[in-house]
């Protein structure tokens, strides 16, 4: 899969994606992310890429031209137009579903805004979706660019060690994951759960799944109404309703 990233921060990004798993993936060659500088784009002299908006009010907005000609510019290197997302808090929220389909895709563009946010025009122009990754403003699209980038990365064949790596994790599934632990099997008066040294993978299992049932019933209640729930999963919810 190819991602590429518009950005005015490449430098920025790049310290990110360059380190940890997604780094070693990128070597391999597992995954291919590469960041363009939108100002390399600019018609202005002084490489310019905001402006002043119409109607007044505060801060810059950034300009459509550059950023067309940049994705226009990744276009004609993959000759074809691939999915455009721009990162943004009117968006819909990220979720794991939404990552899982996208690393479907072969080819993604990221857009990260700055200043005030984007010429309307370029938005409905060129972009596909806009996604937000949670309920609140940042400085700059970049932070959500690369949350977005590593989310999908690591759902790529041969990125993580195994699919086991991230289908026993938290929202995979649609539930939030089970308590984990590693050695001493006792610190600071706290011991690991019998279960967990008894061997009895069988059981091991059934916990584990009792345990994400458990976590996202008091923790994240909402999760249980998209979660893929067998019938056995729902009689065991019964019983943490009667407590």
């Amino acid at each position: 899969m190819r991602i590429d990233i518009m950005t005015l921060f490449p430098e920025m990004c790049e310290a990110v994606l360059g380190e940890s798993i997604i780094g070693r993936a990128r070597q391999a060659g597992y995954v291919d992310i590469r960041t363009r500088q939108i100002r390399d784009y600019s018609a202005d002299k002084h490489r310019r890429v905001d402006d002043t908006p119409y109607g007044g009010g505060a801060g810059m907005l950034m300009q459509g031209q550059p950023i067309y000609d940049c994705f226009s510019d990744i276009c004609r290197e993959l000759g074809k137009r691939p999915h455009l997302i721009y990162m943004s808090p009117q968006g819909k929220t990220l979720t794991q579903q939404r990552v899982k389909e996208l690393s479907q895709l072969d080819n993604l563009v990221i857009l990260c805004g700055h200043y005030e946010g984007i010429d309307e025009r370029l938005i409905e122009e060129i972009v596909d979706e806009e996604i937000s990754v949670g309920d609140y403003v940042l400085t700059g699209g970049e932070l959500p660019a690369l949350i977005l980038s590593d989310a999908v990365s690591r759902m790529l064949p041969g990125v993580l060690a195994s699919d086991e790596a991230y289908t026993g994790e938290s929202h995979y599934s649609g539930l939030l994951e089970y308590p984990q632990y590693t050695r001493p099997p006792e610190w600071r008066g706290r011991a690991v759960p019998d279960i967990l040294l008894s061997g009895h993978h069988e059981n091991i299992d059934k916990w584990r799944r009792q345990q994400s049932l458990m976590r996202t019933y008091y923790r994240r209640p909402d999760m249980l109404s998209y979660a893929e729930l067998t019938g056995k999963d729902r009689q065991y919810l019964e019983t943490l309703e009667k407590e």
